[in-house]
């Protein structure tokens, strides 16, 4: 925002939205002296775990959390998906996000929004007078709207994401030292644009603690090899969400949130080789590494995160299960999933959520038909290519969870409870925000 309204402070109310993608309430609990600035805006205001959605898989929560919708509304299930009527599949974009997004609200009502680095919004939105898209984008040139944008962010060195590879890697100091340059340039980026536009919506997402999680989440939880670089990490991102929160106006509420939350990993599990394995799942050649390769007495197939599709008659295009047999089936597979132990003994499964209690709207034609949500530990991975083994171990040490995101606040009329989950983010942004809405046209309520 200008210098003068920063000064005078506007009319009417605004928000600047801090995302931390996968960053676990309880990390932020239980370590006060790695985050005094987000204690000090828990102390200023309210805050705790929330819950995140079915399935908790950052392409399908990011929208859901900007749209306040589950992804029968969104249309976006994951990282991957297929198409209606086709064994075809797609990596959702912010084109194929069908349901409106917190900042078109915002632009609809004849205010600003700078919106920054959110995961799914690539291509950039003309509507905003500023964005720069986030994860699956391919690179800054393209992602960033107006094009002085992009120009600007080249000039300081700006990633659109952290460089994954480096963290398959035993040593992990150059992806430790990836993720420091990463969001030392986002860091730069937020404070120009805080300080410079004239926004009523500030939304900036670090997706950079995701990927720190998934490299070295183990070694902060049972104290390895690289615990004090991941809490070195953290002690940055915190003094720099304190830093933004410091160049705020009064009359400017800061919310913080993550999109689901994070544990340890112990094991890939390799859901498609399980279903081969146990007959459910079979492939034309040997040479398979796609959906389109299944073979025609297929009954069921997944897709990440722990998304099952029985293969139905009238709706794959090779169906070989009729609707009559669907119920049965699905209820088959269920008990199958909750009965699956891993290689100590342990139970994969927590729970299992059928199709018609996580998903409805007018985009659920392309819904999992069940969705496993994994005890922790047990990375719940797909592919077609084929596995040696359903359990392996892979290079992270880190995965998801649906408990224990985060939502902080400091505004203390804001009151975070322990059904909070994220579709109430949207509806509290925009109450706010003083933004009018229909609350029908949400899954979540308004917090304030």
């Amino acid at each position: 925002m200008g210098l003068f309204d920063r000064l005078r402070g506007g009319d009417a109310p605004r928000v600047a939205f801090i995302g931390i993608d996968g960053v676990p309430h309880s990390l932020i609990r239980d370590e006060p002296e790695t985050f005094p600035n987000l204690h000090a805006v828990l102390e200023d205001g309210s805050g705790g775990a929330i819950d995140s959605i079915v399935p908790p898989e950052s392409s399908a929560c990011w929208p859901s959390l900007t749209t306040g919708v589950n992804p029968g509304e969104t249309g976006v299930y994951g990282f991957q998906d297929r198409e209606v009527g086709s064994y075809e599949t797609y990596v959702p974009m912010g084109r194929d996000v069908q349901a409106t997004r917190v900042w078109d609200r915002v632009a609809d009502a004849g205010r600003d929004a700078t919106v920054l680095n959110v995961p799914v919004t690539f291509p950039p939105e003309r509507g905003i007078q500023r964005m720069v898209s986030g994860f699956l984008s391919p690179g800054v040139e393209k992602a960033a709207h107006p094009d002085a944008l992009a120009d600007y962010l080249d000039g300081i060195d700006y990633k659109i994401d952290v460089n994954a590879k480096l963290g398959h890697s035993d040593d992990k100091t150059e992806f430790v030292e990836n993720a420091h340059e990463t969001v030392d340039a986002r860091q730069e980026a937020f404070l120009h644009y805080v300080r410079e536009d004239d926004w009523d919506l500030f939304f900036g997402v670090f997706m950079t603690t995701d990927r720190v999680n998934h490299f070295l989440f183990k070694d902060y939880e049972q104290d390895g090899e690289y615990r004090e670089a991941f809490l070195d990490f953290y002690a940055k991102v915190d003094s720099y969400i304190g830093d933004l929160r410091e160049e705020l106006a009064d009359d400017v509420t800061l919310v913080v949130a993550s999109d689901h939350g994070f544990t340890s990993e112990d094991y890939e599990v390799h859901l498609n080789q399980w279903l081969a394995d146990e007959g459910w799942l079979s492939y034309r050649t040997d040479d398979h590494d796609s959906l389109a390769d299944i073979d025609d007495d297929t009954t069921a197939y997944s897709f990440i995160p722990g998304r099952f599709y029985v293969n139905l008659e009238d709706r794959e295009p090779r169906g070989s299960v009729p609707e009559s047999d669907y119920e049965a089936v699905v209820d088959e597979l269920a008990e199958a999933l909750l009965a699956l132990e891993g290689p100590e003994g342990r139970a994969v499964v927590d729970r299992v959520e059928r199709k018609e209690d996580a998903f409805w709207g007018a985009h659920d034609e392309i819904a999992p038909d069940l969705v496993a949500i994994p005890n922790h530990g047990f990375d719940l991975k797909a592919g077609f290519s084929g596995s040696e083994d359903v359990f392996t171990v892979g290079p992270r040490n880190g995965m998801h969870s649906f408990e224990n995101a985060t939502l902080l606040t400091d505004d203390p009329d804001v009151s975070v409870a322990p059904d909070t989950d994220l579709f109430d983010v949207a509806p509290t942004l925009l109450d706010l925000l003083d933004v009018d809405y229909d609350a029908r046209e949400f899954d979540g309520e308004s917090l304030a």
